[in-house]
């Protein structure tokens, strides 16, 4: 399954499709402006909510978390120790653990469970600059939540380029 992200979906106040390889609407990221946190809602074509991504407000480092159905379904911040890539940790609700590394404000990453490979976020296969790829490679994984990873660290990473 391959979708394509574009690089203003990190705005605030818009709404923005996800397609896919095909050129259909599957997601739809809606972008909340004016709030204390940065939130986003990630929506079917049916605009039913399938993930809530907000920033953490009290945290020692800066944390995205994800819910679905007001439920927690993981937390995401950057591991301590990464001093030659960007790492980040998702500790999902269950226990389980996802790893994300790569250049992240490159949009050049992978996310792996337990040393295996879920999906690839790449701008190299486009040929348009300002569009990313989230390549998912496994079939039983969760579309939704690997997006809504992918937003989360990019975000993550560019607001720490920032600081």
């Amino acid at each position: 399954m391959r979708f394509l992200v574009y690089d203003r979906l990190l705005g605030f106040g818009d709404d923005y499709w996800i397609e896919d390889d095909h050129g259909s609407k599957v997601f739809l990221v809606d972008g909340k402006a004016l709030r204390l946190r940065d939130t986003w809602e990630l929506k079917d074509p049916q605009g039913r909510v399938l993930v809530d991504i907000h920033q953490k407000m009290l945290a020692l480092r800066d944390t995205m978390v994800l819910q679905r159905g007001g439920e927690p379904l993981a937390t995401i911040r950057r591991k301590r120790l990464s001093l030659l890539r960007n790492h980040y940790r998702v500790s999902l609700a269950d226990g389980n653990e996802l790893d994300v590394s790569g250049k992240i404000l490159d949009r050049e990453f992978a996310v792996e469970y337990d040393g295996e490979l879920l999906a690839v976020i790449s701008r190299r296969w486009l040929t348009v600059r300002d569009t990313y790829g989230v390549d998912v490679v496994r079939e039983d994984a969760d579309p939704a939540l690997l997006i809504a990873v992918a937003v989360c660290v990019i975000h993550l990473a560019e607001k720490e380029r920032e600081d």
